[in-house]
């Protein structure tokens, strides 16, 4: 099978409904973000020691799939596969989770005091993109309300799976 199909060669790609836009499209600009945090993720978490986070990473991982799936489809009867409230609750405790083990912490620290850390807080960082452009296609288009939850629930996610992993909770100094 051939990777190049050489229809996009003039700056034109097709959805999943097999509807031609330009690739600079903003729903094009919103899963195209999604393959990079989920890149970004599978870096991550070959960076963490403990199965368990590693498996939620790539659980996060595949659901990322479903989410870009929902933003390349312009005809929303023509999604196939859906975030669900269900979704949503899974990562919430995880935050709950995280943030518990912590003893729920407030004030902002300074990002990276590991690898496994530092990659996280860039996930996170490019989930919050993600969360943007999805907002920006939203103003234009129809964007299943589920789905922006989804993404704002998973910055959290990071962000709490990240403070975690820190080896030093290093808090900023103003």
């Amino acid at each position: 099978m051939n990777i190049y199909t050489k229809t996009g060669d003039k700056g034109t790609t097709s959805l999943f409904d097999n509807v031609r836009v330009s690739k600079d499209d903003i729903r094009v600009e919103s899963y195209g973000t999604v393959d990079e945090l989920g890149s970004f993720l599978g870096l991550a978490k070959n960076y963490v020691e403990d199965e368990t986070i590693y498996n939620q990473i790539q659980d996060i991982q595949n659901k990322l799939f479903t989410v870009a799936t929902n933003l390349a489809t312009e005809d929303e009867n023509k999604v196939k596969h859906h975030i669900l409230d269900e979704d949503i609750s899974n990562l919430e405790s995880l935050i709950d989770l995280y943030m518990g083990k912590l003893n729920n912490p407030t004030g902002f620290i300074v990002p990276g005091s590991s690898k496994k850390s530092s990659y996280l807080h860039v996930a996170r960082t490019v989930c919050r993109r993600v969360e943007r452009r999805i907002i920006s296609l939203s103003n234009i288009s129809y964007v299943d309300p589920l789905v922006l939850k989804y993404v704002n629930r998973l910055s959290d996610t990071l962000y709490a799976m990240a403070r975690y992993l820190e080896n030093n909770q290093i808090e900023v100094k103003y």
